[in-house]
């Protein structure tokens, strides 16, 4: 070898060890040939430590199955393979070191695979190269969770974190399409809170908002997951419960009637004790639109405003 080529190796060697990259070799064992200053600087392990060791042994973290297909696909097809951090947030699990910026746990990582073909034209090593991306990474969760929380925002209504009034409307306009496409049962409860004006005017509309957001946290407390609960406007509320019939919604409004009744605010030095009304109406196939469902839980709610309040009435059809 002359005196050029051992010059241009040494610059290689030098390019390898201070590039801002990972670099690993490994034989078709999985045993490391190469490990640069970026690999031993983030797993705190030296090249003398780990040359000639299992890389899968040396960090249990890797998932064997998935990366020994990605390399034996490589080496096969003598071909690149690649993953990035949104399909795999990283091989090695390398903690980050940015103490004052820094909110991830681990460093985010692509993975670029190489087969490195010798001189008989065989597959014999393979090159891994690990990119740092975390930054990137970083940046691209902090906007999806900016945008989910800007989502839930516009969907929510802020007096009693209950779904607002637009996205409960959507919900229910769901339903009821669902429904009509596959049937089964689904039932409506609209309520309101019973003298809600008499409340404000006597206590004030800031014990008007503690019992709102008590009602709202009560009927939170007994929704199932799959019930859709939301604020329909001033002191009114309106739930969707699917999967359930009529008997099943009344069992339902009675245990909230009955927890309402009996869960006074106190607001300074004072005792309010309020109640609901409710109307139910189970959804059938004679029903036309979400509307007219919304509108047959409000004549059942009116019924119950009637006959004296504080009480659940069913929607039974027309008068």
């Amino acid at each position: 070898m002359s005196a050029a080529d051992i010059k241009e190796l040494h610059w290689l060697f030098d390019i390898l060890q201070h590039i801002d990259v990972g670099m690993v070799v490994i034989d078709r064992k999985y045993r490391i040939k190469v490990w640069n200053s970026f690999m031993e600087n983030h797993s705190g392990m030296v090249p003398e430590k780990v040359i000639g060791k299992s890389l899968l042994e040396l960090f249990p973290e890797i998932q064997v199955d998935w990366f020994k297909a990605k390399v034996e696909s490589a080496a096969l097809l003598n071909n690149r393979t690649f993953t990035i951090w949104e399909q795999r947030p990283y091989l090695i699990r390398f903690n980050t070191y940015q103490p004052i910026t820094g909110i991830e746990d681990h460093m985010f990582q692509n993975i670029t695979i190489i087969p490195l073909v010798s001189a008989t034209g065989d597959v014999e090593d393979i090159a891994i190269i690990i990119y740092d991306v975390t930054d990137v990474a970083s940046n691209k969760r902090q906007l999806q969770a900016a945008n989910l929380n800007l989502q839930a925002l516009s969907r929510t209504d802020r007096l009693t974190q209950l779904n607002n009034r637009g996205f409960w409307e959507e919900m229910l306009n769901k339903e009821f399409a669902r429904f009509k496409r596959y049937g089964g049962v689904s039932s409506l409860i609209m309520f309101d809170i019973d003298h809600f004006k008499k409340v404000n005017d006597t206590y004030g509309h800031q014990a008007g908002d503690k019992v709102i957001q008590t009602v709202a946290q009560t009927l939170r407390n007994n929704l199932r997951s799959t019930d859709i609960g939301g604020r329909y406007g001033g002191e009114e509320f309106g739930v969707i419960l699917p999967d359930t019939n009529t008997d099943g919604a009344k069992i339902f409004a009675e245990r909230l009637r009955t927890t309402v009744e009996n869960l006074p605010v106190q607001h300074e030095d004072k005792e309010i004790r309020f109640t609901i009304s409710l109307g139910i109406s189970e959804l059938d196939t004679g029903c036309p639109n979400a509307k007219h469902w919304i509108e047959q839980s409000d004549k059942a709610l009116y019924e119950s405003k009637h006959a004296g309040r504080n009480r659940s009435t069913v929607f039974i059809g027309n008068d």
